[in-house]
């Protein structure tokens, strides 16, 4: 006869990968607001309803949970791009790509307060070469994808980090990016963004319920 278990009726247990997502989550809105430094993994573990010792099963130490979180952040950046730019090169690739992040910085705040605490926390040698990868990885995508370089691409990332300042401080868009945004703040529509498929992430299937703490 089988042992009891002591799973409440109705829950669905995870499986490590969906664990491991819903731990990166937890920490994405922990780690958004203190940073590397500021932020407990007893804070995490306790949103996501898991154990310390389980966390640390999951991922050897804070700073590998850090680094997970950041380079979720990077991805989900880089997929919004490879939706956006799909069957383009060149200028309309970079034009669909900065819709694209305009779409990512309204959806995900705390997205964007990763990849600011990612900048911070880069003063970590130890830290840094991985986080740099990630940048390069978003840098050779747009490289290639656009088919440009030098100046224009300077201009573009520059543009995109003017982006992350003014979503930061919460300025008036329109202020900054009248070409993209007419006065009260609308998205002026053009070719290129009157596909509503292209932009965004995909819909995704509800996630199961976490499972008891272990």
């Amino acid at each position: 006869m089988a042992a009891p278990t002591s799973r409440t009726p109705g829950t669905v247990r995870m499986s490590a990968d969906e664990r491991r997502v819903a731990v990166i989550r937890a920490a994405i809105t922990e780690f958004a607001k203190g940073g590397l430094n500021g932020t407990s993994t007893a804070a995490i573990a306790k949103r996501v309803g898991v154990s310390q010792p389980y966390l640390f099963r999951l991922f050897d130490d804070k700073k590998a949970l850090f680094l997970a979180t950041v380079e979720y952040a990077f991805d989900r950046v880089e997929e919004r791009f490879r939706r956006a730019t799909e069957g383009l090169t060149g200028y309309p690739a970079m034009h669909a790509m900065a819709h694209a992040y305009h779409d990512y910085l309204d959806s995900d705040t705390d997205l964007l307060r990763i990849q600011l605490q990612a900048y911070a926390a880069a003063e970590d040698a130890e830290l840094r070469s991985d986080i740099r990868g990630f940048w390069m990885r978003l840098d050779t995508f747009a490289r290639e994808v656009t088919g440009v370089d030098g100046e224009e691409l300077t201009n573009f990332f520059a543009r995109g980090m003017l982006c992350n300042v003014v979503a930061s401080l919460d300025l008036p868009r329109e202020r900054y990016f009248d070409d993209i945004l007419s006065a009260d703040g609308t998205l002026l529509r053009c070719d290129l963004c009157e596909d509503s498929e292209r932009f965004g992430d995909p819909p995704t299937p509800d996630a199961p319920a976490p499972a008891p703490s272990d």
